[in-house]
């Protein structure tokens, strides 16, 4: 894409609570407009864009969501967005009479809230508007209330929140309808954008196509297994591309005869049937010694048992016997609730972490198994009881019925081993759940050496969605970054997956390390 093109910002009509509620519609979308006119919505209609919730002094959150988002070009020419911040339900917010929310963002893909812009009135502001005057070096706010009157403010830092001018009388400001023609979009302003940002817009918030595959032209082969060595490249209109096994039509070449021959073959993709497994939930697979095992929570006794099945492929895995690993009623202290086990390798040892109670459900704890020396992981008697997390100090990590602990899970940096977990606090209040991590002790991965940082907790509309939930957190590692996915929000049709991403390299333990996406990464 070589020109500039513009982008509609948009917020919608929310539908039924299961199907798009109030607190993920009230939130800011992006859509291109196309060369014939019409509007392309980016991240399949879904916002990329949501306002943090307030916090309280007893740790609970307000939340909160946008209407009428407006977009503008900011004196450095990267891009602002002033919005009107309501509660979580679209109702107006007391805590934001009489402003304006902004966020900041270099690329229209992260966005960074930098607060309330005081108007300096006590009137409800029912839509606002903002451009900047190159003449006068002055940002020009022009808003609305709520009986259709218009004032104008002005500022010379936008980011300093309390800066701006007192309000002025201000003419009627021309709103130009926009017919966008997506899905229950409630239009908002467009701006024309360089085409690098347009292009990276497209690359992040539309699915990956496919758009090549390239093999060796000369491939040197004495044997089909020899020839199966030879993969295939794909590339895909992101930039990205994926090393892919081919399926080689052997049957082309006669490898008693030395010669040249042309080859034929097909990009080898894997089908799986769905679901692979009835009843199960949090599922795990892990290479271990040159086998793969399957883990999963059992939900068709009410979680009071794990079983583990073993297979030399993961096709295999599918029809593989399972052996019961553990149950609620071989140790006193694991009773039901056997929650979301994972497999971990740490120092060339194997482990399960997973989450267990002593009783009632308030008591919910991440534990620990350890496979003993050369132990086979189908033998239940070879894994250790189940080992309760405890802080660097030797106290337990959650203080058994106020707080539970759950979906524990590591990350690796060098030889250095960290811990990812869900934490709820439900008494004296519930806080909801928040995700933590701290460093462990690799040759007694329950035990924590350091203290627990918060990485993040469900601040924006789709982490708290029917329920304040953060959970289930994941690492996947590359060369030049580590993400840590994440689940939010109630387990229903709404439930989201978030990412946080930091450098492999960075301190893990610093929460500005990580980058966290304002938009659910599934949905």
């Amino acid at each position: 894409m070589n020109r500039q093109q513009k982008i509609l910002c948009y917020t919608r009509k929310p539908l039924d609570d299961m199907e798009y509620a109030r607190r993920l519609a009230f939130s800011m979308h992006l859509a291109l407009k196309q060369d014939n006119g019409s509007y392309a919505a980016l991240n399949h209609n879904s916002g990329v864009l949501f306002a943090k919730a307030t916090d309280n002094e007893d740790r609970t959150m307000n939340p909160k969501s946008i209407l009428s988002p407006f977009l503008f070009e900011m004196k450095d020419g990267s891009y602002g967005v002033l919005a009107i911040r309501t509660d979580a339900e679209g109702e107006p917010d007391m805590e934001s009479r009489g402003k304006a929310l902004l966020f900041a963002s270099d690329d229209l893909l992260q966005y960074r809230e930098t607060g309330l812009l005081d108007l300096k009135t006590d009137l409800f502001v029912k839509s606002v508007r903002c451009k900047y005057d190159q003449q006068t070096g002055l940002y020009v706010i022009n808003w609305q209330d709520e009986s259709g009157a218009w004032y104008r403010n002005t500022t010379s830092d936008i980011f300093s929140c309390d800066s701006t001018s007192e309000p002025g009388a201000s003419g009627n400001i021309n709103i130009p309808p926009v017919e966008c023609g997506i899905k229950g979009a409630v239009p908002g302003n467009e701006i024309t954008v360089p085409a690098g940002i347009t292009d990276r817009l497209i690359k992040r918030l539309n699915p990956p196509r496919n758009i090549s595959i390239e093999v060796p032209e000369q491939i040197s082969a004495v044997s089909p297994v020899e020839l199966s060595r030879y993969k295939a490249k794909a590339g895909y209109d992101d930039g990205t591309h994926s090393i892919k096994q081919v399926d080689w039509f052997g049957s082309c070449a006669d490898w008693s005869k030395p010669g040249e021959y042309t080859l034929r073959g097909r990009v080898k993709q894997e089908h799986f049937p769905f679901p692979i497994a009835f009843d199960r939930a949090d599922p795990c697979i892990r290479k271990w010694k040159d086998h793969y095992y399957f883990i999963a929570t059992n939900d068709a006794d009410n979680n009071h048992t794990l079983y583990i099945r073993r297979a030399d492929s993961i096709q295999g895995l599918i029809g593989a016997k399972e052996h019961l690993l553990l149950d609620s009623g071989t140790y006193d202290d694991v009773k039901g609730l056997l929650w979301a086990p994972e497999f971990h390798v740490i120092k060339d040892e194997l482990y399960i972490f997973h989450a267990c109670t002593s009783g009632e459900f308030f008591y919910e704890e991440s534990c620990v198994m350890k496979l003993k020396k050369n132990g086979d992981p189908l033998n239940r008697d070879d894994w250790s009881r189940p080992r309760r997390a405890v802080k660097k100090d030797g106290s337990f990590l959650c203080e058994a019925g106020k707080t539970i602990s759950l979906d524990m899970t590591i990350i690796i940096k060098g030889d250095e081993y960290y811990a990812a977990w869900s934490e709820r606090q439900f008494l004296p209040v519930d806080t909801g759940a928040w995700i933590y991590i701290a460093k462990i002790d690799a040759d007694e991965p329950w035990k924590l050496a350091s203290d627990p940082v918060l990485l993040t907790k469900p601040e924006y509309g789709w982490e708290n969605n029917h329920t304040f939930v953060v959970e289930g957190p994941f690492a996947l590692k590359t060369d030049r970054r580590l993400f840590l996915t994440y689940s939010a929000a109630a387990v229903d049709a709404t439930y989201a997956v978030g990412l946080l991403a930091a450098d492999p390299n960075a301190d893990l333990l610093d929460p500005r390390s990580w980058a966290k996406s304002n938009y659910p990464l599934l949905t």
